[in-house]
């Protein structure tokens, strides 16, 4: 995220809001391995950040930080998916 870009501070600003569901927690364990339960919280760790790549196309927002790529849907707020980057 740009300093000053209103736009992308839309994720941030809303962050309590975010979520998943059941089976998103299952994939979003699985794909990156992680071993907590509170994977809402583990991704709200990696959204804020400093050196996060957050983008939004369309009704996502995308969010790249290490070695991880978060999928959040903009409207709800749901944690759609997590994975590890392709190397």
């Amino acid at each position: 995220m740009k300093c000053g870009d209103v736009k992308m501070s839309n994720l941030i600003e809303n962050i309590d809001k975010l979520h998943t569901t059941e089976m998103g927690t299952e994939r979003i364990k699985k794909n990156c391995q992680l071993e907590t339960d509170d994977v809402v919280q583990w991704s709200k760790v990696q959204i804020l950040d400093k050196t996060a790549q957050i983008e939004r196309i369309g009704k996502n927002w995308y969010v790249a930080v290490g070695s991880y790529k978060i999928t959040v849907n903009a409207y709800s707020y749901t944690i759609i998916t997590a994975h590890k980057a392709k190397a």
